[in-house]
């Protein structure tokens, strides 16, 4: 999209215009290159291209006229300077390690994350002599007291999968700077639509677009966001090691982008009827959704976020047994690990996203037997309601 440089686009304009620069063909929707590699006219301009004499495109594996279309228009909508595709959010946040991290150093994280977040740093950045640290997220203390010499990076998971804690972004990113390190920040409950860490101090941001992005459950893919400089190393990474984005996914992902506006907003406001209405139930012990005036996060996610997403989880009496049954009775929310669909889904963290942690850990991290989360989709939340009911009703 070309524009004026006087002209502000809004977030709903940018989510539909910004990246696409029309070929030949004067196409309307954005086109999909599915090709592997690209023809020169000669062999100088080859050797120009592939020296970086010259821009363009060389290998889909690093450069594709439709991935680039994707990392602009999340960019834009960020207010960040750059963004780097990859294939998955778990490959985005490997990404992150490699690109900054080296034997020696240090790196702090927050206990409340995914649960393949915590088994990437423990078990595998780990083994290449990077020491780490977790540590509660909201305790800015503990934050302080867990920084070394060595370390330079920062990373949380706000808010949190799946308790909704929610971290003082500004707090973290003084304490980062404070001390050489760089503050990155996983963005995808959130998206940009409600939340923009880097205005907020945050160097990085990291999604899953499997989630939000995409909305509708049909490709993996994740991202890493920020300036031209760090997201150089980034580039480099993924265009050595390979884990970058399909161009087909990228163009799913345009086209989720196109509404992810309405679907945040929609995702949100069922999402604070049903945590209201749990928080009323005799047979919930207690509900995790920074959307109540109860949840120890409210304040600083009213103070970060123009609204408070669409993730509910809450805990039943009775532990597992009673959670699996609500779970288990449920007729059209869809029984699924994944988040951020038009569809609702529900899982039981503590034996899916979260099950292959130690009890220890798990317990830690609040993640209890009776917990259970739900991505509340696009359905009519009185539906979602009434299909949560069958199961809370028999425990």
């Amino acid at each position: 999209m070309s524009r004026p440089d006087d002209i502000e686009y809004q977030l709903d304009t940018l989510a539909i215009r910004t990246g696409h620069t029309r070929s030949f063909e004067g196409e309307h929707g954005e086109p999909i290159f599915l090709t592997s590699s690209f023809v020169y006219e000669n062999a100088a301009e080859a050797a120009a291209k592939f020296s970086g004499q010259e821009p363009g495109n060389i290998y889909s594996r690093f450069t594709n006229p439709t991935v680039a279309t994707f990392e602009k228009r999340l960019a834009a909508l960020e207010g960040a300077e750059r963004a780097v595709a990859t294939s998955t959010g778990m490959a985005a946040i490997m990404a992150v390690a490699m690109s900054y991290l080296k034997m020696g150093d240090h790196v702090i994280c927050s206990r409340a994350v995914f649960g393949s977040t915590v088994s990437l740093f423990e078990k595998y950045v780990a083994k290449f002599g990077v020491a780490v640290d977790f540590v509660d997220l909201t305790d800015l203390q503990a934050w302080k007291n867990a920084i070394k010499a060595e370390t330079r990076l920062l990373f949380v998971e706000s808010p949190s999968n799946p308790l909704a804690e929610i971290a003082d972004i500004q707090g973290l990113a003084e304490i980062a700077h404070a001390n050489g390190a760089l503050l990155a920040i996983d963005n995808s409950f959130c998206t940009p639509v409600l939340q923009r860490p880097i205005e907020l101090g945050a160097d990085l941001v990291v999604y899953s677009a499997t989630k939000y992005l995409d909305g509708q459950g049909r490709a993996l893919g994740g991202a890493v966001v920020g300036n031209h400089k760090l997201l150089d190393e980034v580039f480099a990474y993924v265009r050595t090691t390979g884990p970058s984005m399909s161009p087909f996914n990228a163009w799913v992902f345009l086209k989720g982008l196109e509404t992810l506006h309405l679907r945040i907003k929609a995702h949100s406001e069922s999402a604070q009827k049903l945590a209201e209405f749990l928080n009323q139930h005799e047979k919930v012990e207690k509900v995790y959704y920074a959307g109540l005036s109860s949840h120890v996060g409210h304040a600083m996610a009213a103070k970060q976020q123009s609204a408070f997403g669409g993730i509910v989880s809450f805990e039943v009496k009775g532990g597992r047994e009673s959670a699996w049954t609500v779970i288990d009775q449920t007729q059209f929310i869809s029984i699924t690990g994944n988040l951020g669909d038009t569809k609702s889904t529900i899982t039981h963290p503590a034996t899916t996203t979260h099950g292959k942690l130690p009890a220890e850990a798990k317990e830690i991290a609040g993640i209890r037997e009776g917990l259970i989360r739900v991505s509340v989709g696009l359905e009519d939340i009185d539906d979602i309601i009434r299909d949560l009911s069958r199961g809370l009703d028999l425990i």
